[in-house]
């Protein structure tokens, strides 16, 4: 049952109506307005550089629901996160590189799909290998463990192991065409906007199925109190690894999609402070919302934007704002962090529940 209270004067007749999607004609209203935005307004009115603002928005938002899942849904603090997307980006390289693939494949774009679909798979297993522990320990010990996956999957496997295939030492170059979706090229911010897009809504749509379903109830019951689930009768191994799985899953998916937008890939391109960057934005948008997952992601992506924007025009009287913006930009992520958990402990998505409840109750939103 939706967590947002019904327009005065609406009421459900029925079970059915109450699980529905869309659950008024206003709501299917903001849905269609909210699509044409999406596919058609945004692409047609931003330039090329606000369309690489929206593909990280899209890249944030794919890594960051496994996050959200992990510990908004499931209470399994994770902070190795970005261990997974390498492990998607660097299986989706590899198949798309060096596996022989039929010539048909290749020239009907079915290559690269079907390494994104084997690449989450392979991210999947290796987050539910990381999260075995799981099964006999928690909070602290946990996020140890799940730290370790981040230097022995990138600082390990993947700088000496995975990085020397081929030969190409540490980088993985894509040249231009290497990317194929079907008859498309994705060899411009646009598509890759666009199969971005595609991939987050069905991301997203499927999260949530999967949350109004008994695998996200028993999830919900462990996250509140995993000895109480365990007592009505809740499998809580089976469902704590099935949430690192999808988490997994969904993480590798976006290291695959994130090879389309650049030239080369390395090491260097999920460092462990990615990890730490997910974390926060699920703690800025709010966790246990899949809102929160979104407007965290906004958030934190346009917020250092603006920053750089602001940086940017003081370049030539401090040069050495330059050199210090990363510095700069992990202090803004900290402070954002802290002023959050001390003013807004419940994140963006509360504040969106607050205003979408205060208009469906009006006029009796007192």
């Amino acid at each position: 049952m939706s967590t947002t209270f019904l327009p005065c004067g609406v009421y459900h007749e029925n079970y059915k109506q109450d699980h529905a999607w869309w659950q008024t004609k206003f709501i299917k209203s903001k849905m269609l307005l909210l699509f044409i935005s999406l596919f058609f307004i945004i692409p047609w009115v931003s330039d090329t550089y606000w369309l690489s603002i929206c593909n990280l928005i899209g890249y944030t938002v794919l890594g960051a629901l496994g996050v959200q899942l992990l510990i908004g849904f499931c209470g399994q603090v994770t902070l190795g996160h970005a261990a997974f997307l390498a492990v998607g980006a660097y299986v989706s390289t590899l198949l798309v590189l060096e596996f022989p693939w039929p010539a048909q494949l290749v020239e009907w774009g079915l290559a690269y799909p079907i390494s994104i679909f084997i690449s989450a798979i392979a991210a999947g297993f290796w987050c539910v290998l990381f999260g075995l522990p799981s099964a006999r320990v928690k909070g602290f010990y946990l996020i140890l463990t799940t730290m370790a996956a981040q230097f022995i999957t990138v600082d390990f496997v993947i700088t000496q192991y995975v990085s020397q295939i081929g030969g190409r030492g540490q980088a993985f170059s894509l040249p231009p065409g290497t990317i194929k979706v079907g008859p498309w090229v994705i060899d411009s911010d646009i598509k890759v906007y666009y199969m971005m897009i595609v991939l987050v809504i069905l991301c997203v749509v499927g999260v949530v199925n999967l949350l109004r379903s008994r695998v996200g109830r028993a999830w919900v019951a462990i996250r509140d109190n995993d000895i109480s689930a365990e007592v009505m009768g809740i499998n809580i191994i089976k469902y704590k690894l099935l949430a690192f799985f999808v988490a997994g899953f969904i993480g590798g998916i976006a290291g695959a999609v994130w090879i389309s937008n650049l030239a080369a890939i390395s090491p260097e391109h999920f460092p462990w402070f990615w990890s730490l960057w997910l974390v926060g934005v699920v703690l800025i948008g709010g966790a246990g919302s899949i809102h929160g997952t979104i407007f965290g992601s906004i958030f934190m992506v346009v917020v250092m934007e603006l920053l750089q924007m602001a940086v940017m025009p003081l370049a030539d009287t401090y040069p050495k704002l330059l050199l210090d913006f990363l510095f700069i930009k992990e202090s803004a992520f900290g402070l954002a962090i802290c002023l959050f958990l001390i003013f807004e402990p419940n994140g963006l998505a509360y504040r969106w529940w607050q205003a979408k409840n205060y208009f469906n109750l009006w006029p009796f939103s007192y």
